[in-house]
């Protein structure tokens, strides 16, 4: 009787091992899925995210000088998932009159040192290389590849808004970071 019972456990337990090896294979397939399509996610998502144009206030146009630059200082608010942070930007604007005016990145295309005007010259000049900018942006002297980067204004109801740009530096060409 003992030989008749033995098969019969063996085929009991060769069952019972391939049912846990079946359960744990889709929990481990479960698993796998949960963990993996938030990472798949986060590698293929910034392809299909688009980014809108953040407008940040920058001034009252009647209050900038016209023909003179004016270093702005502007709040600005970075949000990344939950954490909202403000930041203060610098950026150099001129007024050449009631609809138009240049706002500058406040960093050298040379390798992205903060320059500054120098009124005894009339010149933007940047201390770390001694690039030397115009007042329109055209490089005048130094090792700049390209003239001031520009960034893009708007106006409306009286008041100068900036979108918030970083650009290359280094290059010739005007790339957005």
């Amino acid at each position: 009787m003992a030989e008749d019972t033995a098969p019969t456990d063996d085929r009991t337990e060769s069952t019972r091992r391939r049912f846990l090896l079946w359960a744990v294979g889709i929990l481990t397939s479960l698993c796998g899925v949960i963990v993996g399509i938030p990472l798949v996610g986060s590698f293929i998502g910034p392809a299909f995210r688009t980014t809108k144009p953040r407008w940040i206030n920058a001034a009252a146009l009647g209050s900038l000088p016209v023909g003179r630059p004016v270093n702005l200082k502007v709040a600005d608010v970075l949000t990344d998932a939950y954490i909202r942070e403000s930041v203060i930007r610098h950026v150099w604007a001129i007024k050449h009159s009631d609809a138009e005016v240049t706002v500058f990145s406040p960093f050298c295309p040379h390798l992205g040192c903060r320059y500054d005007w120098n009124p005894a010259t009339g010149h933007f000049e940047c201390p770390c290389h001694g690039s030397v900018y115009a007042s329109d942006g055209t490089v005048l002297g130094g090792p700049a590849p390209r003239r001031l980067d520009t960034l893009p204004t708007r106006i409306e109801k009286g008041e100068l808004s900036v979108e918030w740009m970083r650009f290359r530096s280094g290059i010739s060409e005007k790339i957005h970071v």
